[in-house]
């Protein structure tokens, strides 16, 4: 197999906290509480303080779920490990439609193969990964991209009549059984009818956006035995609520920090991926179909359509449990306070919003994970390598647009000012024709008639020559623009990552058995930092 390795520095569109983080962690090290390391996980991990009580509940949630997804012996076996007092090597991702972008698998690839190096080296660890079900941008999940023959083909699932509420619970609909034959059919004819079923058996009408996701995921991650968690479960809520008690009654101070943070990271250059006010409280209250950010005045909590004297939410945080989301910032250490967590794999927006989160994890829980950036990847087929061969290209030009590619496919194919010389050749040509005209004229006047006939008809061929090759230059352009769309779709899709716009399962289909395993072996924790550019079939 062929692979080609890049630095995140060398990819379009990084934010510099990011980037500062994954090669040149001391310019950052006030935001983050460890150097994304593998020594520094192990540190973590050794002396990672986790109540037994907790890891029992948690335990005993995640085998309910599992259980429900679908799981196999594997993930039993880490359930085993987990309540025999493993850490944790956490992840997540949105429930996107048909297992959503190519990073989720991404994701969960380089925790699964994490947590095997640590167990490995006698760190018992296991992969877990968090559903964002309580998301409620159901844009974001109800569609997806695959690239099929050279082209970009869109699945996407219609708004229900009802909408509201986070997206984990929202029914799939009649709509997804076409959709998931659609797709089954595609993967099937791609060579892997097992990932076919396994979609056709996750997306029924029946189902719901998390659901479905989940037994999906379950199914294509059975043999690395990927731990799945839905934080919707009314259980696992409940066993949050002491935390989210602790962060309404510390507010104060964690919000006075992170307004100081923002500062901070103002002042280095970088920019706070979440503004905060001295109003917020880092809670939505789900009311219904609706999520409404909790805030403070008056020495009240409220909301758009109601309000609470601190004592009053405390008891309902108690009550109803459910009723109750963190918001982007306090996700995570929520998260963490569920779970034995010694790293936590995460993308670009993701580490940036942790140089924000880093002070609740302070004030809050007291200890934080390691921040590990995931693997990245742009799988290049066969079609893709002799196109980028055929006009010297590599992917990186291609991330640079369309105008670049043209040119340097221009340059290689189609005669420069081709029509500009044809025009200036049949302009020479009649001047010569004239010429030549009066000096036979003079001649014989009677050869007149000869001469006009042999300009017309000369005329005539250089005009027939012109249209046969403005045919084959139009037939050569129009080839060059399917070769530039080829490129595009499946290298840089809509002006986006491939990781971040095209679905993996259609490529992996293609890849065949291999192709998981091959991708697992670059998301090792000695190659953190990189990006590959993997040929594939």
């Amino acid at each position: 197999m062929d692979c080609r390795v890049l630095s995140f520095r060398e990819l379009p569109h990084q934010a510099e906290l990011f980037l500062d983080f994954t090669d040149h962690f001391d310019a950052v090290k006030a935001f983050y509480a460890h150097p994304p390391t593998l020594e520094a996980v192990r540190e973590v991990a050794r002396g990672l303080p986790y109540p037994e009580e907790r890891r029992r509940e948690i335990v005993e949630i995640l085998a309910r779920q599992n259980q429900g997804f679908g799981a196999g012996a594997a993930t039993m076996r880490h359930l085993e490990r987990l309540a025999g007092g493993a850490v944790a090597v956490v992840t997540g991702q949105q429930a996107g439609l048909l297992s959503g972008p190519a990073f989720s698998f991404y994701k969960a690839l380089t925790a699964i193969q994490i947590a095997a190096e640590l167990t490995e080296e006698g760190i018992e660890a296991v992969p877990i990964f968090w559903m964002a079900t309580e998301d409620h941008d159901l844009e974001e999940v109800r569609g997806t991209n695959w690239f099929i023959d050279g082209r970009l083909e869109r699945f996407e699932l219609p708004v229900p009549q009802q909408v509201g509420g986070p997206v984990g619970r929202i029914a799939l609909g009649d709509r997804v059984s076409e959709v998931a034959r659609e797709a089954a059919g595609l993967l099937e004819k791609a060579g892997d009818p097992a990932m076919a079923k396994d979609v056709a058996e996750s997306y029924r009408p029946s189902e719901t956006y998390g659901s479905a996701f989940a037994k999906l995921l379950s199914r294509l991650f059975r043999k690395q035995g990927l731990l799945l968690v839905d934080p919707l479960d009314e259980c696992l809520r409940a066993v949050a609520a002491p935390f989210v008690r602790k962060a309404l009654e510390q507010r104060e101070p964690v919000i006075s920090a992170l307004l100081e943070r923002e500062k901070d990271l103002e002042q280095n250059g970088y920019e706070a991926q979440v503004k905060v006010s001295a109003k917020n409280t880092l809670l939505f209250h789900l009311n219904g179909a609706s999520r409404e950010a909790i805030t403070v005045s008056d020495g009240a909590y409220r909301t758009r359509t109601a309000a609470w004297s601190p004592e009053e939410l405390a008891q309902l945080v108690e009550k109803e449990p459910g009723s109750f989301s963190p918001n982007a910032l306090l996700r995570p250490v929520t998260q963490d306070y569920l779970f034995p967590t010694a790293a936590y794999v995460g993308g670009p927006a993701e580490i940036s919003y942790f140089a924000q989160s880093e002070v609740i994890y302070r004030h809050l829980l007291g200890r934080m994970p390691v921040l590990l950036p995931r693997a990245g990847f742009t799988l290049v087929d066969s079609k893709a390598v002799k196109l980028l061969q055929k006009y010297d290209l590599e992917v990186e030009d291609v991330w640079r647009g369309a105008q670049l590619v043209r040119k340097r496919m221009e340059a290689h194919s189609v005669p420069p000012g081709l029509a500009e010389r044809l025009d200036r050749a049949q302009a020479q040509t009649s001047r010569l024709m004239e010429e030549l005209g009066k000096e036979i004229e003079k001649l014989d006047s009677t050869l007149k008639g000869a001469v006009d006939n042999a300009r017309s008809k000369i005329n005539f061929q250089l005009d027939n020559l012109r249209q046969k090759a403005g045919r084959a230059l139009d037939e050569r352009t129009k080839i060059l623009a399917e070769h530039e769309r080829y490129l595009d779709s499946l290298l840089y899709p809509n002006k986006t990552l491939q990781s971040r716009e095209l679905c993996l399962l259609p490529l992996l289909a293609r890849w065949g058995s291999e192709g998981m395993r091959e991708l697992q072996q670059h998301c090792s924790g000695k190659k953190l930092g990189h990006h590959f550019i993997i040929r594939i079939p």
